[in-house]
């Protein structure tokens, strides 16, 4: 059975994908806000936490958005990844995939994420894609979290975590700090949140 882990940029106040100027519309001023506290360190711990030899499994507007750039980007461990990577993807328009190779996933998606996940296979990462993250976490189909936590507040944006989804509870498994302020965390889900 195939591990499946999310990796996110997030910041202090949950609002992921940080995306390029006007990327999520003209009204979002912060695209671009991972952008000052890259690293080539960073950069290496986050190949790390990907893997090598691994599937993608991406929402479609994350699909769309990634294959209008990183077939252009040749050469380096994350875009020779991502590029060689089998990419299975929530969509009702399977025919419109020209970044592949591609993995059908079926009409009824999370049952074919259970199906591949089934398999015999690599690791299945899943960036950014916060509506399918969100659906993922509630169908206790996630193993792994990744978050690279940036230091900054930014209001409003897209956020990890769907307020309709229940609570959970992650175990920590691992943490690096980076001089630029980044922390990279890494837990397992471990189920449903306990209180007292």
């Amino acid at each position: 059975m195939r591990k499946l882990r999310i990796i996110e940029h997030i910041s202090l106040d949950g609002v992921i994908s940080p995306g390029g100027p006007g990327e999520y519309g003209d009204d979002y001023a912060n695209g671009g806000w991972t952008a000052p506290y890259r690293s080539p360190a960073g950069a290496a711990a986050i190949v790390e936490a990907q893997g090598t030899g691994f599937d993608l499994l991406l929402g479609r507007r994350t699909y769309d958005l990634w294959a209008g750039f990183w077939p252009k980007v040749k050469g380096g461990p994350f875009a020779d990844g991502l590029n060689a990577a089998k990419k299975y993807v929530a969509t009702h328009r399977p025919e419109s995939l020209g970044w592949g190779p591609v993995g059908d996933l079926g009409t009824d998606v999370m049952a074919g994420v259970r199906r591949v996940k089934s398999t015999d296979g690599p690791d299945l990462v899943v960036w950014g894609s916060s509506t399918l993250t969100s659906v993922l976490l509630d169908q206790g189909l996630v193993d792994e979290v990744v978050l690279a936590v940036y230091p900054v507040l930014l209001g409003r944006g897209k956020r990890f975590f769907s307020d309709s989804v229940d609570p959970r509870e992650l175990a920590h498994v691992s943490t690096q700090a980076f001089p630029s302020g980044i922390i990279l965390g890494t837990y397992k889900v471990a189920g449903p949140l306990k209180t007292g």
